[in-house]
């Protein structure tokens, strides 16, 4: 046989093995796994990996992809607002936060979210009636609402409190679904 013979053969069992059949023993067909379909992606999820990275703008425009898929729920209306938050829209924030809470009173998250946006306002009172219910809400089971509650007590039973957190920045950090801590820099 020439070279090229056996070129052209080994060109044709290199096709023969592409086929229907391939080198499987079984001949089942193997395929490479695809690209994830729409609705294997959760609008909310990639929000909060977004919100994780500190992408709050894009993490906001997937919480409203998540909205108009799944409507205005609970869910979406404290992740639209805690991007907000994060963003310093405080108006649309609490909005949207006490939008969350008439829908679901038991939604801690969205109850501790909104006492932070009157913290930052300075409306300490009803920042430490919404963090008494969202601590109520939760069982007593978040130490980070203990201590937002107890930051605002002492805010509200003495006004010069610790000069130095007036201004302190805080954080939202998302644990689990639709659970977050607020965190303040040292």
């Amino acid at each position: 046989m020439t070279r090229r013979a056996l070129w052209i053969i080994a060109l044709f069992c290199a096709l023969a093995a592409c086929g229907p059949r391939g080198f499987t023993p079984t001949g089942e067909r193997v395929f490479a796994p695809g690209v994830a379909g729409e609705a294997d992606v959760d609008g909310l999820t990639v929000g909060h990996r977004l919100m994780a990275a500190g992408e709050f703008e894009l993490a906001l425009q997937a919480y409203t992809r998540a909205a108009g898929r799944q409507g205005l729920n609970v869910d979406t209306l404290s992740a639209l607002g805690s991007a907000n938050l994060r963003l310093g829209r405080l108006n649309q924030a609490e909005d949207l936060l006490r939008r969350a809470v008439e829908e679901d009173a038991s939604f801690v998250p969205a109850w501790n979210n909104l006492g932070v946006i009157l913290m930052e306002r300075g409306e300490i009172a009803e920042a430490a009636q919404i963090f008494r219910r969202a601590y109520a809400t939760d069982n007593g089971d978040s130490d980070l609402i203990r201590d937002n509650l107890r930051l605002a007590l002492a805010k509200l039973e003495n006004p010069g409190y610790s000069v130095v957190q007036e201004n302190e920045q805080f954080q939202l950090v998302r644990r689990g679904t639709g659970d977050y801590l607020l965190l303040g820099e040292p």
